[in-house]
């Protein structure tokens, strides 16, 4: 007699659907369910009149039948739950759209001679270096930065070392500060602020454009409603010194 080897299979696949990709481990179920199936009805239409299936492993076979369709069920349900949810949170960042946001991105615009960055150190740093870097990643510029714990803000003036112009485009910044103990710094975060214009999905994941800059809304920090007049808009970070407003000059 024909061993139901099968069930077993789609158990385990049942299983690990939740730690595999769902829709190839919900095939793989599904297969091994027909093939379970197509046994079952083998087996009952050839087992022997003089010796028909025993009722109890008859009925543990249609226990596992039972049991396995569930799970098939249970996976597709929950996948429709998740693909619900995802569709919800993609259409919430549609409110984004207005609002100024705060965005974790080494990348900002340079439009007319300015572009803008937030830099956070976690800790005092003895020395701090910006070094911005064009879309190639030629350094274009380096400027002495804030060594105090906190948020920074850096305007930059989109001139490179030899104080030429440089074109306007996507120009990258990255922080390299030291402790008392000559170690760099690490987690030092680097932000971009602007107003969210607009929101696009792609590939499952909501797209927000803000500044000219186009990231994933999972990497929005802080949102905020934008003024009427636009020039009183609020600050890229938290209330800093004037010292720091200004521009930091190019060494």
């Amino acid at each position: 007699m024909t061993e139901l080897n099968p069930i077993a299979q789609a158990q385990q696949a049942a299983a690990g659907v939740n730690q595999t990709n769902t829709a190839s481990s919900s095939e793989s179920l599904t297969e091994n369910f027909d093939t379970f199936l197509t046994l079952l009805t083998s087996q009952l239409q050839n087992q022997d009149p003089l010796s028909p299936m025993e009722s109890q492993e008859f009925v543990s076979q249609l226990v596992q039948f039972s049991s396995v369709e569930q799970q098939i069920q249970s996976t597709q349900a929950i996948q429709a739950l998740l693909n619900v949810q995802a569709a919800l949170a993609q259409l919430s960042s549609v409110d984004y759209i207005g609002k100024y946001a705060l965005v974790e991105t080494t990348g900002s615009l340079l439009n007319e001679g300015r572009a803008e960055w937030t830099y956070q150190l976690p800790q005092d740093a003895t020395s701090t270096q910006l070094v911005i870097t064009n879309e190639q990643g030629a350094t274009v510029g380096t400027i002495n930065g804030q060594t105090g714990a906190g948020d920074h803000r850096l305007v930059w003036d989109g001139k490179d070392t030899e104080g030429n112009d440089l074109p306007d485009g996507v120009y990258h910044l990255e922080v390299v500060a030291y402790d008392a103990d000559g170690e760099r710094i690490e987690d030092v975060s680097v932000l971009v602020g602007g107003r969210v214009t607009g929101v696009e999905l792609s590939n499952g994941q909501a797209i927000v454009e803000v500044g000219g800059m186009q990231v994933p809304a999972s990497r929005i920090v802080r949102l905020r409603e934008v003024p009427p007049d636009p020039v009183e808009q609020p600050p890229v970070t938290d209330p800093i010194d004037d010292e720091e407003d200004e521009p930091e000059a190019v060494s």
